[in-house]
């Protein structure tokens, strides 16, 4: 029993993890996103869109969208044997965003989703981890069919910082999703050093 407890390095107690939310507006992408990164299979929290909810989602855009997440996606990736990546997506309607002040403590940074079509929908999304100072990301999902912006576009129509990266991506790539959490692990980390 003595060796189980032991401290060793593959000890599932000894690893360490690090947070990230993805976040954004309902429709976006971000239960997509975490599903196609994760090593596991991801906890998912979605039910279906209801006629009493018709005139409180605005399916503008997503008309095909049929279920939203009401409480949170969860997904993990393994960096190395004891180093863990925790993936937090967070519910898009601003009913649901009371869940967001508790998924957010404690995160390394975010990637903020945003889909072009709805650009105005990740406003908020930006705005609280502004007035956090928690590092984020923005990638821009290009749905089949809608026009693609080039980066310096949609960083000029959010108004961000020049600092705050902005990637192209499909949500449904895992590659394009690992690009996405790599550029935001590297961008706390400079964020952090510029901070101190």
């Amino acid at each position: 029993m003595a060796s189980v407890l032991s401290e060793s390095s593959s000890s599932p107690w000894n690893v360490r993890a690090l947070k990230i939310l993805v976040a954004g507006g309902f429709g976006v992408g971000k239960t997509t996103l975490v599903s196609a990164v994760s090593e596991i299979r991801p906890l998912r929290t979605e039910e279906q869109l209801s006629e009493l909810g018709r005139p409180v989602d605005d399916t503008t855009g997503v008309e095909t969208k049929r279920t939203t997440t009401v409480a949170m996606d969860f997904g993990r990736i393994d960096l190395k044997a004891d180093l863990a990546l925790y993936l937090f997506g967070t519910p898009g309607q601003d009913r649901f965003w009371f869940v967001w002040d508790e998924l957010a403590q404690g995160a390394l940074g975010a990637v903020v989703l945003a889909d072009t079509r709805r650009l105005a929908d990740c406003f908020p999304s930006v705005d609280f981890f502004e007035q956090r100072g928690i590092p984020f990301l923005v990638g821009v999902n290009c749905f089949e069919g809608t026009e693609v912006y080039a980066p310096d576009d949609v960083r000029a129509a959010l108004d961000l910082d020049p600092a705050v990266p902005v990637l192209l991506c499909d949500a449904r790539r895992r590659e394009d999703g690992k690009e996405l959490l790599i550029r935001l692990v590297e961008h706390a980390a400079m964020s952090g050093s510029a901070r101190r």
